[in-house]
């Protein structure tokens, strides 16, 4: 009988509930084992038994202390990520860690240093390395068959604004939303960002200033091999979940398109029309999440390195802090103004 990793989650919103379907129902040797949530409330408690979870806690430390657990999920809110990266490393526990481990870096370098000492594995959940358009992309670029990447591209926009409520507790759309670009962009180009220039506007939702925070906004990267990097960004798409990205090298282009509803293609003499992509992330990149968890599973049971590492996640922090700095500064922010 194939081993199976036994599997606690902590945080039963929309991120651990559909991190906790999948390990439940399209993981093999995974075993979704227990839930820990301090808000633990009927519905939580309901979804779990009907993935036939019997372990259900307040307090994730029960989770930590069960010695049958070998790994967690932390999918509980942002600001708790680091504290509870910490306990679970220091209880031994492999680690997959939904983004960001931290807004600040010495949180983040101090989860990391715990995560080393333990000698446990960590993924981070930058779940756009595994969509399937994406990861061809970069496969293409990483085998070297294109020669050397000259310009980088990434468009990211949300099909509708995200409520007030959520903005104003996000940190700002460069931490909340272009943190995904800032990743992608150093896994197509293979390498690291040394300079940003940001500026924003806000032309959707005005109540937005009053956050200080922009909802369109354009990025310009430099990277340390030479490349030259672009990123657009709005909360509100109108047409649907705008994920694209292209690599412009030596011998050539490699780009990608959206997943769209369906692919059929209509044409009349009153012209030629085809379906809006897919609405929103839940839809895009579902079988990307499916393929992270299964590529968590696989380094604990392979004994492999980390496909999205702590120090994965700790740049694009970084590359958000910077762009935020240019942004409010009127001017282009290196990396190294902002290391630590």
């Amino acid at each position: 009988m194939s081993r199976v990793v036994k599997i606690g989650i902590i945080g039963t919103g929309r991120i651990g509930k559909l991190h906790g379907n999948n390990l439940a129902f399209s993981v093999p040797n995974a075993k979704l084992e227990a839930v820990a949530d301090v808000h633990m409330n009927s519905e939580m408690r309901t979804w779990a038994q009907g993935l036939g979870v019997k372990k259900i806690y307040n307090d994730p430390a029960q989770i930590f202390n069960d010695p049958e657990i070998e790994a967690v999920f932390i999918c509980s809110s942002s600001e708790s990520h680091a504290d509870l990266l910490i306990q679970a490393a220091q209880a031994k526990k492999h680690i997959f860690c939904e983004k960001p481990i931290h807004t600040d870096v010495v949180k983040i370098k101090e989860a990391l240093a715990a995560v080393e000492q333990a000698g446990v594995k960590l993924q981070v959940g930058f779940v756009r390395r595994f969509d399937h358009n994406h990861k061809k992309v970069r496969d293409i670029v990483a085998s070297g068959r294109m020669g050397k990447p000259h310009i980088v591209k990434v468009t990211s926009r949300d099909p509708e604004q995200q409520p007030m409520e959520y903005i104003g507790t996000s940190g700002g759309i460069y931490a909340d939303m272009t943190i995904h670009d800032f990743d992608m962009v150093r896994y197509l180009s293979g390498s690291e960002v040394t300079e940003v220039t940001a500026i924003g506007a806000v032309n959707i939702d005005e109540r937005i200033r009053q956050f200080s925070d922009v909802d369109t906004a354009i990025v310009l990267l430099k990277f340390a091999n030479g490349a030259i990097g672009v990123i657009d960004n709005s909360r509100a798409a109108r047409y649907g979940y705008d994920q694209r990205v292209e690599v412009h090298c030596d011998k050539g282009c490699v780009q990608n398109s959206n997943d769209l509803i369906d692919t059929a293609v209509i044409s009349t003499k009153e012209g030629v029309f085809s379906e809006k992509p897919k609405w929103f992330f839940l839809e895009r990149y579902h079988q990307a999440f499916v393929d992270e968890a299964q590529a968590f599973t696989n380094i604990v049971l392979q004994n492999t390195e980390s496909p999205v590492t702590g120090y994965d996640g700790l740049m694009p922090v970084l590359i958000a802090q910077a762009a935020q700095k240019s942004m409010e500064e009127g001017r282009t922010v290196k990396l190294t103004e902002l290391v630590v």
